[in-house]
This record gives C-alpha cells, structure tokens and sequence, in this order.
C-alpha cells in the first residue's frame, strides 16, 4: 500500500489539494508556496525514509481559536510536508474505506454534504420522529482512542510501513505556546487525515444504530436520532451512551445532550418551526438558527467597520464572498423576513462607512451636491450635528446613496441573491415517506 502512497500521481495529486486549502506554516515556518521547491530537493530522500520505517514527522503546532462561548478550540497544525504526506496516505485509505461507510453519513465523504444530512433530519422529523435523541460527544478529536482506532485501521490495512507512519502522526507532540505536550489520545483538527480517520472511528456507532434498525443522521462527530417516543427516544438514548463509553471510549457532554423537540433542535446551523399551514399539521420547515445569524452580523460588521483600512470596492468585495457563501448554505430555509431586515441594516453600515470616508463638512457638501441635493440643502445637511449612524439612517444619505447607486458600485442585496438559489421558492424540498421502525 505504501507505494500506492507514494505513486507520483498520488503525490502530486495530494499537492494540489493542500496548496489549495492554503493553510499556515507548521512549528518549522514553511509556507505553502515553498513546498514545490522543497519537494523537488528532498522528496526522494523523504521517500527513503518512509520505505525504510525512518521517517519522523514533526511536531504539530497548537493554534488557540477563540470560541463564541469565551473558551477556546485548539487546532493542530501539522508541517506542509506532513500534510502532504497525510492527504496522499487520506486519498488511498479513503478508497479502501468508503464502501463499509454507512448511507447516513454525510461528512467529509464524496458526493455528500451537510444540506443533504439536514433535510433527512427535515424528512424524519416531518414523517412524525417529533422526539430527537440528541447526543453531543465531549471534545471528540481530544478523546479518540489511538489503540481503538488503530485496531480498526488494522483491519483493512496490513501494511506495516502505512501503519508506522499513522501512528507517528497520531503520537506526534504538540507545541502549544512554546511548550512540547506529548499526545497518547486524540487526532489533530486542521489534520488532513482528521475527517477521515473520525469517519473510520464513528463508523462503528453507524453500524450499532443501523443494528438496532435506528433512524439517524451523522455528520462527522455531529448525530442525531428520530423516534417517535419519549420513551422509545430515553431507551435508545441509554443504549447509545453505553456502546460510546465501552466500545470506543468516547465520553459525552451531558450538558449539551438530551431529548428534543423539533422546535428546540438545532442541526449543523439550522432549526425547525411549523409551517402553520392548513393541512400540515406536524410539519416543519427549516430556518436558520440564532446562533448562525449572530455569527454572520458579526463578520459583516468587521468589514463595514468604518476604522477598516478599505475601499469601497473592498468592502463590496469581500461582501460578496461572506453573504453568498452564507447563503450558499443556508439557502434551504426560509428567511425572507431577517433577509430583508438584515439588507437594510448593512446599506446603513455602507452609508455610514461612505460618510465617515468624506470626514470635512465641505467634502461632505460637494458629494451631496454630486448626487443630486440642492446647494442650500446640501450645505446644512454637510453640517449637522447627527451622529454616524443617526446619518446614515437619515434622509441625508437615505435619499441620496440609494439602493440602485449602491447596486451600481457592485452591491447586491442578500435577498434577491437568496432568490437566486433558493430551490424551495420553486419547488418541494423534500418527501414525506420514510420506513418505518418498529
């Protein structure tokens, strides 16, 4: 398998797919860009190393992300050449695997993503599984266990020189500010290998809940289960805990985890609430979650920040890529309502970071004047005592850098691109019949 591994194709192959994911510098400074010429000096010499089982991968650098709850994630960053390395071993073990991955599995896996595992979750819960086991497992890429994992890897790869070098990665040290911590349990997040090694560890509780005939949804370590019972939801619960904690050692967050209800379940960014429509009792459609909205009013306030050192087409720009990305995904629910609310207030954010631009009264009067306002009019208005923002909610800019100016400097408001991809304003998003369990 090792060869497979290192086939040139296989390698080059590898080599596009980090340079494109981009990513910092691990614990030795090397970029992405000087991969190439990094390759060409030492690869067949990193090639020796690993057929002969002398290879050491690096350590991994620690990187704390701030989390929206005040504490932190903690990402490992392997070196470029480790993550080379990685995605070329993830690219033939993916191959071996994806066959005994089950059909309710949807993360990290080819041809599936997170809005088709959301919209099963819509179907169930649409079809009456009004009760949702949901089970939140505590820092799962800190808790894997190395020998469970290994053990399962073994049964499928037998070869030893692949092997070693999975495991020097798993027991690779983190430098974590400045100091070297050994690792004896857990898979790196910002690991190439990390999606794909989760899969093979969580594969084996999608076998158990497929065993026990369980209506479910899994999206990397994110699942939930649907039944139709409090009672039936408790039960399956208790089951689901036991086979976690003594057959993969995986602890739960019990804080996070417990029984829903449709309206107070949130999955992968989005929740339910019902349709009040007549005939369709018990029925739910998707929105976005509060959590997911905050998260996007606060990147959009970063780039229409008035102090941001930005242009104006800067600021359209990277616009742009936030909103259309967000709505990208989140174009399965139905938010026409906050989309609009939210397009009116980020026009005044643009209006503000336009008038905040023009600083002197006198500038401030010559614009006006420019966009059509009267000279008297123009010369109070440049002089008011209104603050920013009281401003940009005014007549004074209301009126005069309108929606249709804005469109023509490149703006487009979250709504009408909404419109654009949102296949449930033309058609059924999903079908109300499941199997049934018992």
């Amino acid at each position: 398998m090792i060869e497979q591994v290192l086939n040139p194709r296989n390698i080059m192959r590898a080599y596009s797919q980090v340079v494109s994911n981009k990513g910092s510098a691990g614990v030795d400074g090397m970029s992405v860009k000087e991969l190439y010429a990094h390759l060409a000096k030492n690869r067949e010499q990193t090639e020796s190393d690993i057929r002969a089982g002398k290879y050491l991968p690096q350590a991994i650098l620690g990187v704390e992300i701030p989390k929206s709850n005040g504490k932190v994630r903690l990402l490992g960053v392997p070196t470029v050449t480790d993550r080379l390395l990685q995605q070329a071993v993830g690219q033939v073990l993916a191959i071996k695997f994806e066959m005994d991955f089950e059909d309710h599995s949807y993360g990290f896996r080819p041809n599936r993503n997170a809005q088709q595992a959301v919209l099963k979750a819509q179907q169930y819960i649409n079809s009456g599984y009004h009760h949702i086991v949901d089970i939140d497992l505590k820092s799962f890429f800190d808790e894997v266990d190395h020998c469970i994992l290994l053990q399962l890897l073994y049964r499928k790869v037998r070869c030893p020189l692949t092997l070693r070098l999975i495991r020097k990665w798993l027991r690779a040290p983190i430098l974590i500010k400045g100091k070297l911590v050994k690792r004896r349990k857990g898979v790196p997040q910002g690991s190439p290998l990390s999606p794909l090694l989760s899969n093979i560890m969580l594969n084996e509780l999608d076998k158990e809940m497929e065993k026990q005939g369980l209506l479910y949804i899994r999206y990397a370590d994110d699942f939930s289960i649907y039944t139709k019972s409090q009672t039936a939801a408790r039960k399956i619960g208790n089951s689901i805990f036991l086979f976690l904690k003594d057959n993969l050692k995986l602890p739960i967050n019990r804080e996070k985890s417990g029984i829903r209800k449709p309206v107070n379940f949130k999955v992968l960014g989005y929740g339910f609430v019902p349709t009040y429509q007549k005939g369709e009792k018990g029925q739910y459609q998707l929105v976005v979650s509060e959590k997911s909205w905050k998260s996007l009013k606060e990147k959009l306030k970063r780039i229409t920040r008035k102090t941001t050192p930005m242009s104006f087409d800067e600021r359209i720009q990277k616009l742009g890529e936030v909103t259309q990305g967000w709505l990208n995904y989140f174009r399965m629910a139905s938010i026409q309502g906050r989309l609009k609310e939210m397009d009116g207030w980020l026009r005044n954010r643009l209006r503000y970071c336009i008038w905040h631009h023009w600083k002197k009264p006198e500038r401030k009067r010559k614009n006006l004047i420019l966009l059509g306002v009267d000279p008297d009019q123009a010369y109070q208005w440049s002089r008011t005592r209104m603050g920013g923002w009281a401003t940009a909610q005014s007549p004074i800019l209301v009126t005069t850098i309108t929606l249709e100016r804005l469109r023509k400097r490149g703006y487009e408001a979250m709504l009408t691109y909404y419109g654009k991809v949102a296949p449930h304003l033309n058609e059924p998003l999903y079908t109300r019949t499941v199997r049934t369990v018992v």
